[in-house]
């Protein structure tokens, strides 16, 4: 198959002056700088084959595809992944229903969630057939989804029964389930006010290699994070603004942690990048930052409402949500990160701090079984059946 190539102007050209004229659109090349060559397509007759095997590969000749063409490539694009997490079942509002093919699970460019970051999210545990806490992350889910300005495309109550739905659709019985409001695709301008419609999607995931906990391997390091902490009014509302998180994510794993704690504009203890923190002092008061600057964590506030029964035991002495300086936090017993990928995880480092006596303890022990029981056998306001 024989095509054409352009190659570039030769490097005497000024590419100040070609800079300045592709901002003023009146680029024009003379015809003796444009060379044509014929090349040799590195694709195979089967254009479903991907072109490039690596990122020094040149691409000599950009395809046009037909609709089924990009379909195939997606689909081999989807096989050739050797992710740790398999994705079972999508829902969109965009084209409106389920599909279990990982192949065109995709949103369109022009959404603004995609381009704009507009958009908000939340998750859900499935265990056992059952979402966990679906009702208290769909309201979280509502109220970021409020304060971004987005009007969903359905109300609460149908909004929940496709959730359902598309996790029944999934067959998955342990995994989770993660769902987003977007402004909705349309243009590429700023502000979605040119009429559209906003967006819902939602995905069934399975952890294809979940990490086995072992007293022996339960127990993190963390740093304090350099990455700026969100202002309050961003850092209450789950949106898919995680350019900070991420950053403090990755700031601590090449440090060698597992996360960042970032701590608010007083210096005061805040969160990590996508959970909460937590504190057992020397008094054995359990102690948690306040959520008025942080994301109000729905793990955390059910780990605290099940601490309840360690304080009629006689473990804690107290349980409260305070102001938490970085001394405090160091110097306690405990220390833990909570959230819904995390559950209760023990913290043993805070820099150079080892905390307590560098190993997990008993009440974060504890407030993990306690969570664990919770999500397998919890009163129903805390896990909804799936009807497969």
């Amino acid at each position: 198959m024989a095509s054409l190539r352009f190659l570039p102007p030769p490097q005497s050209q000024n590419l100040n002056s070609l800079s300045t004229d592709f901002v003023n659109r009146r680029v024009s090349y003379p015809q003796q700088q444009l060379n044509f060559t014929k090349i040799t397509a590195l694709t195979n007759s089967d254009s479903s084959s991907p072109l490039l095997d690596s990122k020094t590969q040149v691409l000599d000749v950009v395809p046009l595809l037909s609709s089924s063409e990009a379909y195939e490539r997606l689909k081999t694009f989807r096989e050739k992944i050797k992710g740790k997490q398999q994705y079972l079942a999508m829902y969109s509002s965009i084209f409106g229903g389920i599909t279990t093919d990982p192949a065109v699970m995709v949103i369109p460019m022009d959404d603004h969630m995609v381009h704009r970051g507009h958009g908000v999210f939340d998750t859900a545990a499935i265990m056992d057939g059952y979402l966990c806490s679906l009702d208290q992350h769909l309201d979280r889910f509502l109220n970021s989804a409020l304060r971004s300005k987005i009007d969903p495309p359905f109300d609460r109550e149908n909004i929940r029964r496709i959730l359902i739905q598309t996790v029944s659709a999934s067959k998955c019985r342990n995994g989770s389930l993660r769902y987003w409001l977007s402004a909705g695709p349309g243009d590429f301008q700023l502000s979605p006010s040119g009429g559209h419609e906003s967006a819902l999607y939602a995905i069934v995931i399975k952890d294809l290699s979940p990490a086995v906990v072992t007293p022996e391997s339960r127990g993190v390091k963390v740093i304090t994070s350099s990455i700026p902490i969100k202002h309050p009014m961003f850092a209450v509302t789950k949106s898919v603004n995680y350019l900070p998180n991420v950053l403090s994510k990755m700031e601590a794993e090449e440090a060698g942690a597992f996360v960042g704690i970032w701590l608010d504009n007083e210096g005061f203890v805040a969160e990590g990048p996508s959970m909460n923190v937590a504190f057992v002092n020397k008094e054995k008061e359990l102690i948690m930052p306040h959520f008025d600057k942080i994301l109000s964590g729905c793990t955390a506030k059910r780990v605290l409402a099940l601490a309840e029964c360690l304080l009629k035991q006689g473990k804690l002495t107290g349980i409260r949500v305070k102001n938490v300086t970085v001394e405090e936090g160091k110097e306690a017993d405990e220390m833990m990160l909570i959230g819904s990928g995390v559950l209760v995880c023990p913290v043993v480092q805070w820099d150079e701090q080892v905390i307590g006596d560098g190993k997990e303890g008993h009440i974060t022990q504890a407030l993990f079984d306690l969570i664990v029981e919770d999500m397998k056998s919890g009163p129903p306001i805390v896990r909804t059946l799936v009807p497969y």
